[in-house]
């Protein structure tokens, strides 16, 4: 299966994104937001990133931004719940930055595990 890193600072959805994808067989490390997760996936890059939009410290555009400059072909599904955008629009945005997928929060189970299997299967 496949190392995948979930970016977001709320621990509730760190914790029940892990619970799934562990569940599906998957190995996942965690950041709570765009700084932290770029050192680790500098040093190690994971399979897939799940990505929230709105943290502190690096959001997850800056993120998506640097990850694909610095790794053109990683795997990137953005995520978002909105804040001062639709979610919509929030998430079209981090499409058109090279994102194979988004998720809108709140999601369904279902909903993640077809996006994972279809980003790593594309």
């Amino acid at each position: 299966m496949a190392r995948i890193m979930i970016v977001d600072d709320n621990p509730a959805i760190l914790g029940l994104l892990r619970q799934i994808l562990e569940e599906e067989g998957h190995t996942v490390d965690d950041a709570p937001d765009g700084h932290v997760a770029l050192r680790h996936f500098a040093g190690d890059p994971a399979d897939l990133v799940i990505c929230d939009v709105y943290m502190p410290n690096m959001n997850g555009i800056e993120f998506v931004m640097r990850v694909r400059e610095a790794f053109p072909d990683a795997r990137i599904i953005g995520m978002s719940g909105g804040g001062f955008l639709s979610a919509e629009a929030v998430l079209e945005a981090v499409r058109n930055l090279g994102a194979v997928g988004v998720l809108e929060k709140p999601f369904q189970v279902e909903d993640v595990i077809r996006l994972v299997n279809m980003a790593l299967d594309g």
